[in-house]
């Protein structure tokens, strides 16, 4: 089967499951900043970003696996507790013991009963130890949020689902990254659908490890992993999986800085009363201020887990501007 076709059979499966996000396009939103920006709204799923969709994927392909573990510090935490409550499975979820608590509660809550979340490491390298170990000594089931061909298949569903709304391909797609998963299944499914269209990975700058492994033509590492407020983006590198599919089907990356993050969280609510958080805001500010006239853009808005503070920030800073 190639891997459309898997992709599309994945989609037509979560469709028991969740219904498809929609393609918005905002006429205020669109008149102001000179382009038809149409926005995926992934801040919309059940655990409002698009994480669910890889965690689902992964974990229908082995259905007889007793234990499945993963290592994350928010969104991706939170999809595979929402779909071990789904498929009735135990899940142990790895947290940084510095995660904010309401981050770990709303893990707890989706995954309810099904999922024992433990907090291990100050960082996130030493939490992913904890957790591969654990996977080792009762043979889990190990969940990557971007390193795994069923994660990757599972994200490509975002770009399903678009070319069913749009009834087309636009002219561009932007679209947040951390470890590729989601911009390489997009990738993959532009490649069959829309082969002369190249998707643009966007990350905040100081970030931009994909961005310069994409010019460099080898994998770049960020130096640090602290000091954005994208945090729900922020990785060392891409990933060993992702990266060769982002350089062989993604073009230039582009980078934005925290200030075009929060300056697009702002736009967002004021125009489209859209709650989105910083790291899933960055694709909307590549469109919005990073875009030249007459595009059509799609840009991913791949989460809406924002901090209230950091929200109300956004809005007090930029709300009378926009």
């Amino acid at each position: 089967m190639s891997f459309i076709s898997s992709a599309q059979d994945a989609t037509t499966a979560m469709r028991a499951v969740f219904p498809p996000t929609p393609l918005m396009r905002n006429a205020m939103l669109s008149d102001c900043f000179g382009a038809e920006i149409y926005l995926k709204r992934e801040d919309l799923s059940p655990v409002r970003s698009y994480k669910l969709r890889g965690a689902f994927n992964a974990m229908r392909k082995v259905p007889d696996q007793s234990l499945f573990v993963c290592a994350s510090a928010g969104n991706h935490a939170q999809g595979v507790a929402f779909m071990c409550r789904h498929f009735g499975v135990k899940g142990v979820i790895f947290m940084p013991v510095t995660t904010p608590e309401q981050k770990i509660m709303k893990t707890r809550m989706f995954g309810g009963d099904h999922v024992d979340v433990r907090l291990a490491g100050d960082y996130f390298d030493d939490t992913l130890s904890s957790a591969q170990q654990l996977c080792v000594e009762q043979s889990g089931h190990f969940l990557s949020p971007f390193d795994d061909a069923d994660v990757i298949e599972g994200q490509a569903s975002v770009a399903v689902e678009i070319e069913e709304q749009l009834g087309g391909a636009p002219d561009h797609i932007v679209l947040p990254v951390g470890g590729g998963g989601l911009s390489a299944g997009i990738a993959l499914a532009l490649e069959s659908e829309a082969p002369h269209l190249r998707a643009r990975t966007v990350e905040p700058e100081g970030f931009d490890d994909v961005a310069r492994s994409l010019s460099f033509g080898a994998k770049q590492t960020n130096g640090k992993m602290t000091g954005s407020v994208c945090d729900a983006i922020l990785t060392p590198s891409p990933g060993d999986l992702t990266f060769p599919i982002l350089q062989r089907l993604c073009g230039p990356g582009i980078v934005v800085s925290d200030e075009d993050a929060l300056r697009a969280m702002a736009s967002a609510f004021l125009r489209l009363k859209l709650t989105v958080e910083p790291g899933g805001a960055v694709a909307l500010a590549a469109a919005l201020f990073h875009a030249s006239g007459d595009q059509d853009i799609i840009a991913v808005a791949s989460g809406g887990n924002v901090d209230a503070a950091l929200f109300q920030s956004a809005l007090t800073r930029f709300g009378e501007s926009d």
